[in-house]
C-alpha cells in the first residue's frame, strides 16, 4: 500500500471537478452518518482522505477519529477540524494507543483495494479489537471481480449528471486514462473480492459479516459489507 500512499500524499488530481470532489465527500458524509447509532456512539473512519464534510458526521456522533496513513492530507485534516473539538486526527499507527472494545462504528470505504490481502486480514483484526461487543463495522466500496473499468466510469458520469458536472466528467476521464493513477493502477493492480470471499475474510477475524442491501458512495456497481463484532 506504500506506493498509493504516496500518491495520495502528493496531492494529485484525483476528482474530474471541485464540484466532484465535495459531492464525492457530501455523499460519503450522508452514507456514514446513515450508520451511527446511538447518537453517543464513537466513530472511526479509517484512511478517511480529505473529509471534507467530517464535520457534519461528528455532529452526530460524541467523538469523531480520522485515520489517514497520508502525513500531508493527515497535516490538513488536523487543520482543518482543529476547532471542531469532537474530531480528532491520527496515523495508522495510533491505533494502538486506544483502548480495546472502545468504539461503536468503523467505517473503510474504497480502501480495501489498495491493500494486500495480509495487510486486510491484520486490519481486520485490529479493528475487531477495537470494537465494542454488538459495535459495527462498515466495509465500503469494494471492487467487485466481475466489474470493469467501464462500469465505473458509466456510475462517474450517471453520478455527474446528477450533480450538475457532466462535461468535467466527461473531459475528466479522457486525462484519467494518461494519468500517473492509470499507470500504478496498471503496475501495481487494484485487489478485487467477491462476496462470499470477503464475508469469509470477515468471518476468519471474528465478525457476524452481512452484505449490505446497497453499497456506500457514488458507485452502485460496487459492494458493502457490515461486520457485527
Amino acid at each position: 500500500m506504500d506506493d498509493w500512499i504516496d500518491y495520495y500524499d502528493s496531492a494529485p488530481a484525483t476528482y474530474v471537478s471541485e464540484a466532484h470532489r465535495r459531492a464525492h465527500f457530501d455523499v460519503i458524509a450522508n452514507d456514514i452518518i446513515g450508520y451511527i447509532v446511538p447518537s453517543d456512539a464513537t466513530v472511526l473512519d479509517y484512511s478517511c482522505g480529505e473529509a471534507l464534510e467530517a464535520a457534519r458526521v461528528a455532529a452526530r456522533c460524541k467523538r469523531l477519529i480520522l485515520v489517514e496513513p497520508a502525513p500531508s492530507v493527515r497535516t490538513r485534516l488536523a487543520e482543518r477540524f482543529a476547532a471542531t473539538p469532537n474530531i480528532e486526527t491520527r496515523s495508522p499507527d495510533a491505533l494502538t494507543e486506544l483502548s480495546d472494545a472502545s468504539l461503536d462504528l468503523i467505517v473503510m470505504i474504497s480502501v480495501a483495494q489498495y491493500m494486500t490481502p495480509e495487510d486486510l486480514g491484520a486490519t481486520f483484526a485490529k479493528f475487531h479489537r477495537l470494537l465494542k461487543p454488538g459495535g459495527r463495522f462498515i466495509l465500503g466500496d469494494i471492487l467487485d471481480p466481475n466489474v470493469g473499468a467501464f462500469t465505473d466510469a458509466l456510475a462517474l458520469l450517471r453520478f455527474a449528471a446528477k450533480r450538475g458536472f457532466l462535461l468535467d466528467a466527461v473531459t475528466g476521464i479522457a486525462r484519467m486514462a494518461l494519468s500517473d493513477y492509470r499507470a500504478l493502477r496498471h503496475k501495481i493492480g487494484l485487489r478485487s473480492y467477491g462476496a462470499g470471499e470477503m464475508i469469509e475474510k470477515l468471518t476468519a477475524a471474528g465478525f457476524n459479516a452481512t452484505l449490505a442491501p446497497r453499497n456506500v458512495g457514488t458507485n452502485p456497481a460496487r459492494r458493502t459489507f457490515i461486520a457485527t463484532r
